[in-house]
Parts: C-alpha cells; sequence; structure tokens
C-alpha cells in the first residue's frame, strides 16, 4: 500500500526532469496517487515531452496562474480528468531580470514578481479549492525568506510575501479542513535556478554550511517531503515551513 494510494493530485511546474515538481509527481505516482500536470503557452509541449518520463503519462492541462480566465475555468477543466483533488503542489515562480537587481528593481519588476510568485499561491488554492475537500492539502515551495540573500533582491520579497500568503491561507482554509504548508528547499540546480544571475553564489557555499550536506543536483529530498506533507501522516499541520536543506536554516551565519 502506497502512501498517496487513491489519491488525486495536481502538479504545477513541471518543466525538466531535474525539477522539484518532476521528482513530485514521479515519487507521487509510485505511492498510488493519480497525477494531472499544468504548463501553458510555449511550455505546455515541453511539458508533455518530460511528462512521458513518468511511470504513468499524466494528462496535463493549461494554466498560467496570471490569467484570470485560465483560473476562473480551471476546475471545470480539471473535472474532466479527475472527480476531485486530495493535493495541490505550487511550484510555481517567475521574475523579470530587473527584479534581481534590488535598488535599480522597477515597481513593475516587482510587481510580476509578487503576482507570480507570491499572489499566485492564492489565486491556484481559490481556483482549486471546488475540487478540494477536507483533508486536502495544499503545498508550496519556497527558498527560506528570513534573510536578505546575495543575489536574490525582489524574488526574495516575493518569497516572504509567500510565505505569508501561506500562512492567511492556513487560517482561512482550515475550518474547511484544508491544509497549507511550504516546503523551503535548499538550492536545487533547476531550470528556474539557472535563471537567477549568481545564482552558483549558493551552489558553491551550501553544500559546506550544511551539517547533513547538500547536492544541488539532487530535488529528491524536498520532492519526498512534499510527498509526505500531501500524504494522511500530517493531519494536523498547517502554516507551517519544513526546512529541506541539509540544515543550512538553523547555522548562524
Amino acid at each position: 500500500m502506497g502512501l498517496l494510494d487513491g489519491k488525486r493530485l495536481l502538479v504545477t511546474g513541471v518543466l525538466m526532469d531535474s525539477s522539484i515538481a518532476f521528482h513530485v509527481a514521479r515519487l507521487a505516482q509510485q505511492e498510488g496517487a493519480e497525477v494531472v500536470l499544468t504548463s501553458f503557452g510555449r511550455t505546455m509541449k515541453i511539458t508533455r515531452t518530460i511528462s512521458r518520463r513518468l511511470p504513468t503519462t499524466p494528462e496535463v492541462v493549461e494554466l498560467d496562474v496570471t490569467s484570470t480566465d485560465d483560473l476562473d475555468s480551471l476546475a471545470d477543466r480539471l473535472r474532466e480528468h479527475v472527480d476531485g483533488l486530495d493535493g495541490v503542489l505550487h511550484s510555481i515562480g517567475f521574475a523579470p531580470p530587473g527584479a534581481f537587481n534590488f535598488l535599480e528593481g522597477t515597481w513593475e519588476d516587482a510587481s510580476t514578481a509578487l503576482q507570480a510568485s507570491a499572489y499566485s499561491l492564492k489565486a491556484l488554492a481559490v481556483a482549486a479549492l471546488p475540487l478540494m475537500h477536507e483533508k486536502s492539502s495544499l503545498v508550496g515551495l519556497t527558498f527560506d525568506a528570513q534573510f536578505a540573500w546575495p543575489v536574490y533582491d525582489w524574488m526574495g520579497v516575493a518569497k516572504a510575501a509567500f510565505e505569508s500568503t501561506n500562512r492567511y491561507l492556513a487560517r482561512d482554509l482550515g475550518p474547511r479542513g484544508v491544509r497549507c504548508n511550504l516546503v523551503a528547499a535548499g538550492p536545487v540546480r533547476t531550470t528556474a535556478a539557472k535563471s537567477i544571475p549568481g545564482f552558483e553564489t549558493f551552489e558553491n557555499t551550501w553544500g559546506e554550511r550544511a551539517p547533513l550536506g547538500w547536492d544541488v543536483r539532487d530535488a529528491e529530498p524536498a520532492a519526498r517531503a512534499c510527498v509526505a506533507l500531501m500524504s494522511d501522516w500530517f493531519p494536523a499541520t498547517t502554516g507551517e515551513i519544513v526546512h529541506v536543506d541539509g540544515g543550512v536554516h538553523a547555522m548562524g551565519q
């Protein structure tokens, strides 16, 4: 019997097989879940191609989390494939290049990062809510926003907003029995990470600072935490941030 036997999951953010979301989808299927993926625009073809590397090729539905039309129609389009959702993974983040220079970043840069990377958690939750039920789980991926990291800049601000959004969702969805939690992963060499100027700053030092060590090429530890949070093994946990970073968050600077 698998950890997610009979569960139906919506997984966003599968772009390459190096992504945390891909490994969440893979592990979820191995643990008995039915998985539906999302993608949009030009990346739909890429996601469909990568999805064939999963144990079972899932359906892929169109979803741009900044599109009101996509969000408003999501539940109806998902009903063509599943009759409910036991879990939703938010693995979405975007910021324009200007957002990675804090003092020079414009409001347009910052607002784009905030909408796509923070507000989208609430937007996705509301869009999926008609299919969710008591004991459903929303899980998002963050990068610890307690600190002012090198090079992260307005994306770091967006992650702080993302983490706050999760707490408010936990408050408002808790009465419906829906749990809302985040996984704060250490740096993983994903497509999104490669788009961040100077990402190697994290790659080169994280393993040295992590008590347990850290492999930037291994997305599975973070993916396992996401799968666990979407299982029935955390029935009274919500508003939480689970750190999967080798222990760096607990170390002094």
